[in-house]
């Protein structure tokens, strides 16, 4: 192998050069963003230009010849959003309407009391729900869809806009939408070439009832309330124009003979997080916050916000590109939503839509997770106030799987809402956890009477509340994700602000854990430790004791606790007893019965053959404790396998995600991408498969589809592992290479277990050159091709292999 080391810094900036960049785009904060909806400082302006020419835009462009129906927003409208604000717009060209939702916009509370049944209450006034912040309505009459030519709209990734075009009467009528971070607001600009010009009316309407009030001397409308939970919130829009007349007509802002048109909307609530405070911000008054917004983002010109928003969005998105080869020249005719059907007609390959798919995950993440409150079930984006789960953080799969992608997929600092929020809401999750965890209801209370530290049930909210039944898992859970953000970034300091919620779990388990005795196929007999009663989700007996999930997340923990204080040089005595926990836990076993990796400590299924989730294979993905390897005895690979391949190539978006993520670490090639094009499948009638702006859809039967982010972002995830596996101390390339992308291809800024970015390219199916950063690791050893080689960096440094194998 060639190699080739240097000092030089790349393309693809480490967590460090993140914040350089979101400085220099005059970002508040890039590290988990402002803390809720506050005043911030005013942005830094870029002096030159920093859009793309529109070749090179084009790449990473999805474009549809028809607009977002109002009745079907949330499989039709193209999302926005600054980290904060989301919206969906529906891009018809007499009446451009946003769905607008703020992360936090939440009803409910605490809801920390348990029901005679053993549940946290699990409903709308209770638990409450992520609902709708406003809609926003921009009606043109004159331009009726029936009477324009050359319809198009366009989802322009890299640079975060929505662009819509068309002629009417030989003018040709352009607009663009975006989520500025900067300027904290959702600005629409509407613009012509011919001499056209616009009259209509922009309306704000709340959507619980608000009244919407409007200022003549702004001119804005603005509307502010408050939930019974107490929580403020408000939004406001202000339009402006260079030519023509802009006033408050009633309740609204009316616009006439206007060449162009600047409307700038912003708008969110007083949450704060922090526990202490009841996560409120008194001081916050959402409504006049809302109108000082946009009224200093509309004394700017809307090419000045355009450009302040793109030198934002654009160094963030360009960390990752990838390249999966060339699609034909008929694939690229087709609109996104035609391709969509023709890759499932005719299943032809299209690698340059696969890569716009993960691109677009990518797209979701920058647009739903820089600061405030982490993505849930839907992220930031609503068609109205009755989300399915109540847009919630569900804990045993789905908010995980929401972060799976973002370290690997040159992202990591959009991670830091996800920290952020369980760091928020420990204090309260702790008192929960003593006061409830062992009242005699809880079907799944420590049978010994003790109770340390803290979980959460299946479903959190942002008050620190629980719905559904307790989930004891789930506390080890959430730390294997905040702890492999550590292995991705090699951040101390991050792994001492995370280090309170890994021990508080490892107490946890401490205090639950319960001896048995098994005997062996010998008929050996010793005592093992385990689970007590607890159900491996989201199926079979809810009594069992040592599930395998339970088990595997346990043993996954302790070690991460282990790492944790010798890196920190802490707790050294207490972690040597977790040691020696470890040491005694039951691990699980193939059954005799059915060849599959236990689920239960049961040689016999006893659940659904095919079901969605994929608990007991947790040690495979996202655990690494079972690997194709020597590392891994063989009847419990075989286990494995056999347990994955029984579960099928069918289900949900999600589930199909975490199939794929196993069969990649498995090797599998063809069936991890099997499962990628699965999820590509077109979904027509509410069925499995993409909606038309590419928004995962579930089938809940009946003709009924919903929206759940989850396999937007778990499928980018099965598409990088495929291309790099890694964990700390050894990467892998090419592990499971499809032959649809063998022949060349290309992906840069791959995250990388162990503190490295890898960029890489192939040919043939084999590595012609890696390059490796260290973003804070120091020693790896790379394996391609039948070869291996040991790197040694210091953080900073990054080394060239070129021909492996």
């Amino acid at each position: 192998m060639d190699t080739q080391h240097s000092e030089s810094r790349d393309n693809h900036p480490s967590r460090r050069g993140f914040l350089a960049l979101a400085a220099t785009a005059g970002t508040a904060a890039a590290l988990g963003g402002l803390p809720a909806f506050t005043a911030s400082a005013a942005p830094v302006r870029p002096t030159a230009s920093p859009l793309l020419s529109a070749a090179a835009a084009a790449k990473n462009q999805l474009w549809w010849q028809a607009p977002g129906s109002a009745n079907s927003m949330i499989q039709q409208g193209l999302p926005v959003g600054n980290g904060r604000l989301g919206a969906l717009a529906s891009n018809d060209p007499s009446s451009e309407l946003l769905t607008i939702s703020d992360a936090s916009l939440w009803t409910g509370d605490l809801n920390d009391t348990l029901q005679s049944d053993g549940q946290f209450a699990y409903g709308r006034d209770d638990f409450g729900s992520l609902t709708l912040l406003a809609e926003l309505t921009v009606g043109i009459p004159a331009h009726d869809l029936g009477s324009v030519d050359n319809y198009r709209r366009t989802l322009d990734l890299a640079q975060g806009v929505v662009s819509t075009s068309y002629d009417l009467s030989g003018v040709t009528y352009q607009r663009q939408i975006f989520a500025s971070r900067p300027d904290d607001v959702i600005v629409l600009y509407f613009s012509q070439q011919g001499g056209g010009t616009y009259t209509g009316t922009v309306t704000l309407t709340g959507t619980h009832g608000e009244s919407t009030t409007a200022n003549r001397t702004g001119p804005y409308a603005s509307f502010g309330a408050s939930f019974a939970n107490g929580l403020k919130y408000g939004a406001a829009v202000t339009a402006r124009s260079s030519t023509g007349r802009v006033a408050v007509n009633g309740t609204s802002i009316s616009f006439s003979n206007c060449k162009d048109l600047t409307v700038v909307v912003s708008g969110g609530t007083n949450y704060a997080p922090d526990a202490t405070a009841g996560f409120r911000d008194p001081s916050v008054d959402p409504e006049h916050l809302a109108r000082t917004k946009v009224l200093d983002a509309a004394g700017h010109s809307a090419s000045t916000l355009l450009h302040t928003h793109v030198a934002d969005f654009r160094p963030v998105f360009e960390q990752l590109d990838i390249d999966l080869g060339a699609s034909s020249t008929a694939q690229r005719r087709l609109d996104t939503w035609q391709r969509l059907q023709a890759r499932y007609r005719d299943n032809v390959a299209d690698p340059e839509l696969e890569s716009a798919y993960l691109q677009f995950g990518r797209y979701l993440m920058i647009s739903g997770s820089r600061g405030t409150l982490p993505m849930g079930l839907q992220g930031p984006w609503l068609d109205g106030n009755d989300p399915d789960w109540m847009g919630d953080y569900h804990t045993d799969i789905n908010v995980q799987m929401n972060y799976w992608m973002a370290d690997r997929a040159g992202l990591s600092g959009c991670f830091d809402a996800f920290a952020d929020y369980c760091l928020a809401q420990l204090s309260s999750w702790t008192d929960v956890t003593q006061r409830l965890f062992n009242s005699a209801t809880n079907r799944y209370r420590n049978s010994s009477g003790k109770v340390a530290g803290w979980a959460v049930a299946f479903s959190t909210n942002p008050y620190g509340g629980s719905g559904w039944w307790w989930h004891p898992g789930a506390n080890a859970w959430l730390c294997q994700s905040l702890f492999e953000h550590y292995e991705f970034t090699q951040d101390r300091g991050y792994l001492e602000r995370i280090y309170p919620l890994i021990k508080g779990a490892v107490e946890f388990w401490e205090a639950r854990l319960i001896t048995t005795t098994v005997t062996d196929a010998s008929g050996a007999s010793r005592e093992v430790l385990v689970d007590d009663s607890d159900w491996s989700p989201e199926q079979g007996p809810q009594d069992a004791k040592g599930i395998t999930y339970a088990q595997e997340l346990v043993w996954n923990l302790f070690g991460n606790y282990h790492t944790a204080t010798r890196v920190l040089g802490k707790d050294i005595s207490y972690s040597a007893t977790i040691d020696g926990l470890r040491e005694r836990l039951y691990l699980p076993v193939v059954s005799p019965t059915t060849g599959w990796l236990e689920e239960w400590m049961s040689p016999d299924n006893l659940g659904e053959t095919t079901h969605r989730h994929l608990s007991p294979l947790f040690g495979l993905f996202p655990g690494d404790r079972i690997r194709p390897d020597d590392s891994t005895p063989k009847d419990i690979l075989a286990g494995a396998t056999a347990l994955l391949t029984a579960r099928g190539m069918n289900s949900y978006g999600w589930s199909n995600a975490w199939r794929s993520l196993c069969w990649a670490r498995l090797k599998n090639a063809e069936k991890a991408y099997q499962l990628v094009v699965n999820n590509l499948k077109p979904s027509v009638g509410g069925s499995n498969g993409s909606a038309s702006n590419l928004f995962d859809i579930m089938d809940m039967g009946q003709g009924r589809g919903i929206f759940q982010i989850d396999a937007n972002f778990g499928t980018p995830s099965a598409m990088v592992e495929m291309l790099v596996y890694s964990r700390p101390g050894h990467i892998e390339l090419l592990p499971a290479l499809p032959a649809a992308w063998a022949a060349s291809g290309s992906i840069s800024g791959v995250g990388v277990r162990g503190g490295f970015v890898a960029d890489l390219k192939w040919r043939n199916g084999k590595v012609t050159q890696v390059t490796l950063k260290s973003v804070g690791g120091r020693d790896s050893t790379v394996f391609a091709g039948g070869t291996s080689r040991r790197v040694s960096l210091r953080p900073g440094e990054s080394v060239t292999l070129r021909n492996l194998g």
